[in-house]
């Protein structure tokens, strides 16, 4: 049975997140939104709350060829070419894209006209300050403060945004990718899924081909055997050598992750973690700001690459935060590995949470587009970045604003990062056995059976059957809709040439609208060729997932079992990537979504050298898995094993 209590089946209310407008004003850990968060208020003026007080925001600059840096990454990936893996370091993709020092000038010449001070952070990144008014005057916007009260056990907290949408100043236009840290709302989501209160499990009789702790109660060891990644350690590899990065908006206790890789039999270096505060840091662990999430993910990767070091780069959850979060890793350099595990609905991050309108263009760039840049230079600098797809199944829109009909129109959508294409985006199975659920408190016969005869798409639509048992025929009331791996088609980036001519490969679909209460917010665009998430999948499910050590703020240090959800495939190929690395003698090994679609054409799923695994059952609650590439399960999961042999060049 189930050994945690704590609450991670989060929802974003509709209302909070749409007409709320929150700000920072301290270092503390804030939690990010669910449909029992208050709405917040409109408590005036931020000027006049701060007065002259300073405030930053980040503004990201485009790379000077966005097109020959797409074309230079495809080239690093491309074997046979004479770039082949010859990656940049820092210094030479700053020298031969970023904008040059006479162009920041220009950048900081403009904002001065309006009081502000520029200090360029990154080779792409500038922070920007000023008293609020003057911010105000430069990007055209009115800000505002905002409280939340108290819930939950929570204390209530205050941000600020802008009213309107901001305009950058006509003279910059031209070269700014986004401007972040005018809307402080913590919005961003881990991707981590705990099973419905109500199922209970008596126990999982775990699948043939797995030995070790039955699904639900998985570790890194269990992962490792079933996905055969144990064939590299028996020659030796450990990730010794190779650093993985973990991108994070929540604080977590390094002694948590000590304590599972002590307990599943690793010896590691207990120095192994390097812990990197963005932006001041998000504050101290907590629940509600989603430190399980951190937790997971260092136990995870650490406890697949054991000899591998780690850094933890971790920032307030704000979208300033999570762009500086990723542009200090990638700056740095530091890590040959990186994933990340948070995001929100693509649409919402370039059109509400940080978007600018180009006055001379009309164009609007924001959060995803400095993202795509940012990702951009990690492929050319050989850094391999993952991603969660979302715990949403095919509504990630639905998932992350918690509300579904009668109130909010069903819509197919996609997460992000997750959608870009510089990223790999990892989407969720559920592994094969007997599920036996318990019908009565007392937890005796006769249980309620659901038998998974093999691994399948993650889509809690199987568990249809318990909820009408249990009394509770609606999927949304029972708590499994619309549960599942994150996968569909962006409408905002168009589909990757490692995407081209592939079967299974899907457009947007036709009326696809996002109504609140009879309200039009968007219609989003149909038959869009888009690039199709996710890339491939793994064990994700809570019912068949896994356990974790982890200190509560509430509940204090427990082990905690079936806890899943798309985040886990992220940390895991993370230090996968790396250890595959250390096996091959290679440092870096790049964007690996070009070897694993070269794979995905090439009928990778045949013979015992097959890198690729293919996943024909289940659904995420539209997108139906196939022999092939689907937006269920991508191009299926992965043979560790096999993946590095066709890494290293033996097909």
């Amino acid at each position: 049975m189930r050994t945690s209590k704590i609450g991670l089946l989060v929802v974003v209310s509709v209302l909070a997140l749409v007409s709320s407008a929150l700000a920072q004003t301290e270092r503390r850990a804030l939690p990010y939104p669910n449909r029992t968060t208050p709405t917040a208020v409109d408590v005036g003026e931020l000027k006049a709350q701060v007065g002259s007080e300073p405030m930053s925001v980040t503004v990201a600059l485009h790379l000077t060829d966005l097109q020959e840096a797409e074309n230079l990454m495809a080239a690093l990936h491309t074997p046979g070419n004479a770039l082949y893996r010859q990656f940049l370091t820092s210094e030479e993709f700053a020298a031969r894209f970023a904008p040059k020092e006479a162009d920041v000038a220009k950048v900081a010449a403009e904002l001065s006209k309006y009081g502000l001070t520029t200090e360029r952070t990154t080779a792409t990144t500038l922070r920007v300050t000023g008293s609020t008014e003057n911010l105000e005057r430069a990007f055209s916007v009115s800000l505002h403060s905002f409280t939340v009260a108290g819930h939950g056990g929570e204390e209530g907290y205050t941000f600020h945004a802008p009213l309107s949408g901001p305009s950058v100043p006509s003279e910059i236009s031209g070269r700014v990718a986004g401007v972040m840290g005018l809307d402080t709302r913590p919005s961003l989501r881990p991707m981590i899924k705990e099973a419905p209160v109500a199922f209970v499990k008596q126990h999982f009789n775990q699948p043939a081909a797995a030995s070790g702790n039955a699904p639900g109660l998985w570790t890194v060891a269990d992962f490792a055997n079933y996905y055969d990644v144990t064939p590299l350690y028996k020659h030796g590899a450990t990730g010794k050598g190779h650093t993985v990065a973990i991108m994070t908006l929540a604080a977590f206790t390094p002694s948590d992750a000590f304590a599972y890789w002590s307990a599943v039999g690793l010896t590691v270096d207990a120095n192994r973690i390097k812990i990197v505060n963005v932006d001041g840091g998000p504050g101290a662990p907590s629940d509600a700001s989603g430190s399980v999430e951190t937790t997971i993910d260092v136990q995870q990767s650490g406890g697949l690459a054991p000899g591998a070091k780690l850094i933890v780069y971790q920032a307030p959850n704000t979208n300033q935060g999570f762009v500086d979060l990723f542009a200090e890793a990638i700056e740095k350099n530091r890590a040959d590995t990186l994933s990340a595990s948070w995001g929100f609905w693509e649409w919402y991050q370039n059109l509400e949470n940080s978007p600018v309108t180009d006055p001379i263009t009309g164009n609007t760039v924001g959060i995803t587009q400095a993202f795509h840049e940012l990702l951009i230079r990690a492929a050319i600098q050989g850094q391999s970045v993952f991603t969660a797809a979302g715990d949403g199944g095919a509504y990630d829109i639905n998932h992350d604003f918690g509300c579904f009909p009668t109130d909010c129109s069903l819509t197919l959508s996609v997460d992000n990062p997750a959608s870009d294409t510089a990223i790999t985006a990892m989407g969720g199975t559920t592994l094969p056995g007997l599920q036996e659920y318990c019908l009565n408190s007392a937890c005796t016969p006769p249980f309620f059976d659901i038998n998974v005869p093999q691994e399948r798409v993650w889509g809690w639509d199987y568990l249809e059957p318990l909820c009408q048992a249990l009394g509770a025929p609606d999927p949304i009331a029972c708590g499994i809709f619309p549960g599942g791996g994150g996968g569909g088609v962006s409408i905002i980036f168009p589909r990757p040439s490692y995407q081209y001519f592939l079967q299974g490969v899907q457009r947007s679909a036709p009326g696809q609208n996002w109504v609140i209460k009879g309200q039009l917010v968007y219609a989003l665009p149909a038959n869009f060729a888009g690039r199709n998430v996710p890339d491939i999948s793994f064990n994700a499910d809570p019912q068949t997932g896994y356990q974790f050590y982890y200190t509560s703020d509430k509940q204090g240090f427990g082990i905690g079992t079936f806890l899943g959800g798309t985040s886990f495939g992220a940390p895991q190929m993370n230090g996968l990537t790396s250890l595959i690395g250390d096996y091959l003698e290679e440092r870096r090994l790049g964007l690996l979504n070009f070897a694993l679609y070269a794979a995905g054409h090439e009928d990778g799923y045949e013979g015992p050298k097959a890198p690729l695994r293919v996943i024909s059952h289940g659904d995420n609650w539209f997108y139906t898995a196939r022999n092939g590439y689907s937006p269920a399960a991508g191009l299926g999961v992965v043979n560790v094993a096999n993946l590095a042999r066709l890494l290293g060049g033996d097909e």
